[in-house]
């Protein structure tokens, strides 16, 4: 009797949770959607859900405009009188993907006027909409104005905004535009899409962040990732689907005809914060010397269980052997890095730097010594071999990972999400500084010899007394 009346309140409960209002339901109940929570959570201006088809990205874009426009958000400071845009690929898309959910999350009670681009004002859901107003809690009126791509950049130009949604992936003049647009009222952007179009500029400007911008933030979402997906279902459509439609269509991930060298890497997994470093820990520095071109270096460390840790990166073109030992050193002071019995830093370098720079006397190589840098050239160029020596770090036969690096190196992180290959079995010449080195470091640890462990009493009696026993077993 107790289980029939305790089932009949869990029903009654959820028989009321279900009557409430769509946006108090969202993520309340016993299901949550926790990378959808994710989004919301961050602080940053320039946000970006990368999600497969029905993986719940586009609701992430919908109740956070609600939010923002009603001035209700739970994580982020509010205003009134917010002016927004949202942003669809064309008023077809925006009518029955990005406006629907709109309207979905939004009380009617809310809603002060509805202007349409076409349709008939009482129905706004079978039409256009140009502009909804919206009361805000502090007492303002709030525009939720919706646009489309199809309409060009000329139509983006002008307003000054709070925030804008793109909902799928924009052409790029049309983002930029945009960016304009929250610029001087320190608005955000955020963008949900499924990356059905290769590598855009989406992936070099979101998701690589080739400009270093400390405001853009990105994360993937899957249909795992949302509750109210039926595993049974995931499975059957998993397995209609080729591996590079799963790929987009399920995974979010961005597909190139040629792929990824580094697939195994997953930047949840394999960057990690910052900590302090033990001593004993440190080992050596790898560089990709440059010139015109970037010079790659980074300090590597190896705990007692043969994980590797990227710490700490210098990467910058167009400077001498001067400028970047001296650059090198400086970090390496803060770092409380180790030298060798001379008081050298140690460091790996690619053979290239043992040819003579233009002046003809010495070579790169030659003068980071020079400059108190202890620069071995005697690396493993193996391309083939050192790939598959990452890789085995990236991702170890039983599944796990020995290579993590620290958030802080942000352009080696850059590299290895833009690595793909090219013809021949070979990566695309592109961007690979810090690829090269990488590569040097790790083949030098599977090059160095295992130490000799030194044998017990007990195990070289156990060996005496068993060549004892071969010795008698021929006779």
């Amino acid at each position: 009797m107790q289980q029939i009346i305790s089932r009949i309140k869990q029903i009654e409960n959820e028989q009321r949770r279900r009557s409430q209002h769509p946006l108090k339901r969202y993520n309340a109940g016993k299901k949550v959607h926790h990378k959808q929570l994710q989004f919301h959570k961050c602080l940053l201006r320039n946000r970006w859900v990368f999600g497969g088809n029905r993986s719940g990205k586009t609701e992430c874009g919908a109740v956070e405009t609600v939010w923002l426009a009603r001035g209700i958000h739970p994580f982020r400071p509010n205003r009134k009188d917010v002016n927004c845009w949202v942003v669809s690929l064309s008023q077809n898309v925006q009518r029955e993907v990005a406006q629907q959910k709109v309207l979905y999350y939004l009380d009617k009670s809310w809603i002060k006027q509805v202007v349409m681009a076409q349709g008939k004002q009482g129905s706004p859901q079978h039409g256009v909409i140009d502009y909804l107003l919206i009361e805000n809690v502090f007492g303002g009126t709030s525009k939720i104005a919706f646009k489309s791509c199809e309409q060009g950049r000329e139509k983006f130009q002008g307003a000054s905004l709070d925030f804008v949604w793109f909902d799928e992936e924009p052409p790029l003049d049309i983002y930029q535009e945009c960016r304009m647009r929250v610029l001087d009222r320190q608005g955000e952007i955020f963008g949900t899409m499924t990356p059905l179009k290769g590598l855009t500029w989406v992936y070099d400007e979101i998701f690589c962040n080739r400009s270093g911008n400390d405001q853009t933030w990105c994360i993937f979402m899957e249909w795992a990732d949302n509750p109210y997906l039926d595993k049974k279902e995931i499975e059957l459509m998993t397995s209609t689907l080729s591996i590079d439609e799963l790929e987009s269509r399920r995974y979010g991930k961005f597909r190139s005809s040629s792929g990824l060298v580094y697939g195994e890497f997953d930047e949840n997994v394999h960057v990690i914060d910052p900590f302090e470093v033990p001593t004993d820990w440190m080992d050596k520095l790898s560089i990709d010397p440059g010139l015109h071109n970037p010079l790659s270096c980074h300090w590597y460390a190896t705990d007692p269980d043969g994980n590797v840790y990227v710490v700490a990166e210098h990467y910058q073109a167009g400077k001498d052997v001067a400028y970047h030992a001296d650059k090198i050193k400086q970090i390496s002071t803060k770092l409380g890095w180790h030298t060798d019995k001379f008081g050298n830093l140690v460091a790996l370098m690619d053979s290239a730097g043992n040819q003579k720079t233009l002046s003809g006397t010495k070579s790169v190589a030659e003068l980071f010594r020079l400059h108190g840098l202890n620069v071995s050239t005697q690396v493993n160029k193996d391309m083939s071999y050192g790939i598959n020596v990452v890789k085995s770090y990236l991702k170890a036969a039983d599944g796990t990972s020995k290579l993590y690096i620290f958030r802080t190196c942000s352009q080696l992180i850059q590299e290895i999400k833009g690595y793909f290959w090219g013809e021949n079995d070979r990566p695309v010449k592109r961007n690979d500084h810090a690829m090269d080195e990488l590569r040097y470091y790790l083949c030098s640890l599977s090059a160095q010899p295992k130490k000799a462990v030194e044998k017990t009493f007990i195990q070289k009696d156990k060996e005496r007394l068993y060549r004892q026993l071969q010795r008698s077993a021929r006779q």
